[in-house]
């Protein structure tokens, strides 16, 4: 499995971005996916999460109503859309393939992307 995301830069607060992740892998269509991201000193946590369905979205608390999660199939994508972002949306942000346990754990993920970095100046 490869996973590669993109789409991370320097954006003022307020403004937006897309980061795309593209999953190489035969099994895209089968898999559950998730959105994680580190700020400096932090550790890794949850952003979002969507099923295989296409349907059904998770996010954390925090974030709700400023970013959005989506896929697409045919394309082997999933995104995440973040609207409004403040200056603690700086980290550097990761997708990567649910394989068991909590959606929100970082621990029930297997594959990992290499992380696309999100710079939000004030």
């Amino acid at each position: 499995v490869q996973l590669q995301a993109s789409g991370g830069g320097l954006v003022q607060a307020g403004g937006s971005l897309r980061l795309s992740c593209v999953d190489s892998s035969r099994t895209f269509n089968s898999d559950n996916m998730g959105w994680f991201r580190q700020a400096p000193g932090k550790e890794r946590e949850f952003v979002a999460a969507i099923l295989s369905n296409n349907d059904d979205t998770y996010y954390a608390d925090s974030l709700k109503g400023r970013f959005t999660i989506s896929r697409d199939n045919a394309k082997k994508k999933v995104y995440l859309q973040m609207n409004n972002l403040k200056t603690e949306d700086t980290a550097i942000y990761y997708c990567a393939v649910f394989r068991g346990g909590s959606l929100d754990s970082p621990s029930a993920y297997l594959y990992w992307s290499q992380g696309t970095l999100v710079t939000v100046s004030s």
